[in-house]
């Protein structure tokens, strides 16, 4: 049997409602667990290394030779193979304020296929896909984990935002791409504390406030968050309600002086709009040192919140580079 069929007879069996995917897809399709586990490295083009267990949040997966069709069920680990130059096969593509991938993957992802939306992943079209590796989180697919890893090898981080450059070295990994990993995140923090110190000595240690609109309650992006880590790389000082080891602080329209510092940078989700424009409207926003100063600035949520990549981490260098008029270290 070819394995074409033995996916599409998965997917038929998915389709049908069966549960406990026992078929594998593909010879290499193959998960199994080890706890001895360990992550031996190999070179492109050889077998040095392979296989390889590695040790995730779910537990142990082996991974019998270096993964050429992954699928990856989280918009960061999209990007996340993508910046390590990996063949993505399948991806979340209808997340964050977009529609598809986003541009600037390019054409790393023109033959990518579209997964389904992030909340329900299309379990029939990963089948039919065939991959060797699938990546996701716990946080996003925890109850589809035994699923996924029926189909192939299955490797989760356990969230995103806070770990996303461990999540990196993870998959480099997975992937048999240490190396490019781990010099593409030394590349970034080098950037980051270029443009950091030039800011901190042209603007004289400015403190930096970023807020979000969303549905719901306002937030003020704390360290543990993608926007808060990079500007800990970058060494930019926060207020003090948003130096904290937290994710972000939830503020009021009575709490909006919570917001302010040297500049505020503005990010709106989805739904948030409307928010936005009741703050705006506030007099409370309008006495904020920063608004009044001219020190608002407007940047896209896409790239500054959910992007959580090395790609997304790069694009908010470029803005606060442009903002601060500072060598952009490219």
């Amino acid at each position: 049997m070819s394995r074409f069929a033995r996916g599409r007879g998965l997917a038929l069996r998915l389709a049908a409602g069966l549960t406990g995917l026992a078929l594998v897809v593909g010879a290499s399709a193959c998960g199994t667990s080890n706890p001895a586990g360990d992550s031996r490295g190999g070179e492109v083009g050889t077998a040095a290394g392979w296989p390889r267990t590695i040790v995730h949040d779910k537990g142990s997966t082996e991974i019998k030779a270096k993964p050429q069709r992954i699928v990856a069920l989280d918009n960061s680990l999209v990007e996340a193979v993508v910046l390590l130059g990996r063949p993505l096969v399948g991806g979340i593509a209808s997340y964050r304020n977009l529609k598809t991938f986003p541009d600037y993957l390019g054409d790393a992802v023109k033959d990518t296929k579209d997964i389904g939306p992030l909340d329900n992943p299309n379990l029939e079209l990963i089948a039919s896909l065939r991959p060797d590796l699938i990546v996701s989180a716990t946080i996003r697919h925890d109850a589809l984990y035994d699923k996924l890893s029926a189909i192939a090898p299955t490797v989760f981080v356990k969230t995103t935002g806070p770990i996303w450059k461990d999540n990196i070295t993870l998959l480099g990994k997975a992937l048999g791409e240490e190396t490019r990993a781990a010099q593409e995140l030394a590349r970034y923090e080098a950037r980051a504390k270029q443009i950091g110190d030039e800011i901190n000595a042209k603007a004289n240690n400015p403190t930096i406030s970023v807020v979000r609109f969303v549905d719901g309650p306002t937030r003020l992006m704390a360290r543990a968050s993608f926007i808060g880590i990079i500007l800990a790389d970058a060494g930019l000082r926060r207020p003090p309600s948003q130096d904290k080891d937290e994710f972000a602080t939830e503020i009021s329209e009575e709490q909006i002086e919570l917001a302010d510092a040297d500049h505020i940078f503005v990010t709106t989700y989805s739904g948030g709009e409307e928010y936005k424009q009741r703050f705006e409207a506030n007099p409370l926003w309008k006495r904020l040192s920063a608004v009044q100063a001219g020190r608002l600035h407007e940047v896209k949520d896409e790239l500054w919140m959910t992007s959580v990549s090395v790609q997304g981490a790069h694009f908010v260098l470029d803005d606060l580079a442009s903002t601060f008029q500072v060598d952009p270290a490219k």
